[in-house]
């Protein structure tokens, strides 16, 4: 059938298009948490309308990324798809930002460094360039105070201060969500809007444009983890080369896992095995203990192909977190599991090395400059604790 790639295409911009309207009219309609759902419905055609003041601006920038790749491929001659638009709504069963992005794929063969760089960088300085442009409208336009109390009438009886207030009280905090600052998102908070007029990290998600552009951030900044096929990936090979980057890579996605996995357990459960927010038994905690390191195995199977190296290193990695949590000063200290599941599509699936090329010659000192710019932006993007959730019942 002609025109069946192209039809496909459009169908699942357009489901996409009304998922992310729904789940963005979950969060500004204050119907749903991010981690803890709740009975709600939606009335039409309000809270639609409502959602496309997310959707739009939020697939505006993703599309934007996606458009980056897709021209500067066609320019280099590489034959390429336009996007494909993943939809992903699960209200029932919890809350989402209704997708899981978009992809392009490429069915050309891509010959040298300098084409895989420029395709891989031009998605996320594209889409970045976007997202400043929806945080700067969004941070100079903030409605006035009083919005807040249209969503969460209950909070009107703490007045101004309802930020601090609602802050020790369960029945508003418990199960919340609240976002990490990145450097640029604070950067906004506290030198483009009015401070009188921003609100708390717990109630962003209400502000469409704010968590359109947070959203936008947050993705940028996993794009350009320098591991495998990632744009941080092809950016970083077009800079060092295949021998560099295949040694660089492995001990990036290493330390993202350390990272994610960092006071899951610690030497603390082990000793208090038994009491009152602690595992129940031994058997209890070395079962889930055992489970991880299963995990993290799958995740690390594809570093080598002899596979008793993924077990040296995922047992390396909980040895060596449980005793760092036995040092008084770290023992506190906690990852963000919430990475896991990227980590285990980057470690099982998408791979952590980079193909080969056959023109492998080294940048021009302009893209260079470009590539290691793209660091800056990372740094500015990322956040290690993006999505928090207050728990009262946590240990």
């Amino acid at each position: 059938m002609k025109y069946k790639t192209e039809i496909i295409q459009a169908v699942l911009f357009i489901v996409t298009l009304i998922t992310t309207t729904l789940a963005g009219a979950e969060a500004i309609t204050a119907k749903a948490f991010f981690f803890v759902p709740e009975p709600y419905l939606l009335h039409f055609p309000d809270d639609f309308w409502q959602g496309l003041q997310f959707s739009i601006p939020f697939l505006g920038i993703l599309t934007c990324h996606e458009f980056g790749h897709y021209f500067t491929a066609r320019y280099y001659k590489i034959k390429t798809t336009l996007p494909y638009y993943i939809p992903m709504w699960l209200s029932a069963l919890t809350t989402s930002i209704g997708t899981l992005g978009a992809v392009i794929r490429i069915k050309g063969i891509t010959r040298s460094r300098k084409q895989y760089f420029d395709i891989g960088i031009a998605g996320p300085l594209a889409g970045f360039v976007v997202a400043l442009a929806v945080l700067y409208y969004g941070f100079t336009h903030l409605p006035p105070f009083e919005h807040i109390f249209t969503i969460h009438p209950d909070y009107q009886q703490f007045g101004k201060n309802y930020a601090t207030e609602i802050l020790s009280i369960p029945k508003f905090m418990d199960g919340q969500m609240v976002l990490g600052d990145n450097l640029l998102f604070k950067f906004f908070k506290t030198y483009v809007a009015d401070p009188a007029l921003v609100p708390p990290n717990f109630e962003m998600m209400h502000y469409p444009l704010i968590w359109a552009g947070y959203l936008a951030l947050f993705f940028t900044a996993l794009n350009l983890f320098p591991i495998g096929q990632l744009d941080g990936g092809h950016i970083l090979y077009g800079l060092i080369g295949k021998k560099n980057f295949n040694f660089i890579s492995p001990i990036i996605f290493i330390a993202f896992a350390f990272f994610a996995g960092y006071g899951m357990f610690t030497i603390t459960d082990i000793k208090n095995i038994g009491t009152a927010g602690y595992y129940q038994s031994e058997s209890d905690f070395f079962s889930w203990l055992l489970a991880y390191i299963f995990f993290l195995r799958l995740c690390f199977s594809r570093i080598s192909e002899n596979q008793v190296t993924a077990w040296v290193l995922s047992l390396s990695v909980v040895v060596a977190q449980l005793a760092l949590s036995y040092i008084p000063q770290i023992a506190t200290m906690h990852g963000f599991s919430g990475f896991f599941p990227f980590i285990f599509l980057l470690g099982r699936f998408l791979g952590i090395y980079h193909p080969e090329v056959e023109i492998d010659e080294p940048l021009d000192f302009k893209r260079q400059l470009l590539g290691w710019l793209t660091l800056v932006i990372f740094i500015l993007c990322f956040t290690p604790y993006p999505f928090m959730q207050i728990d009262f019942s946590a240990k």
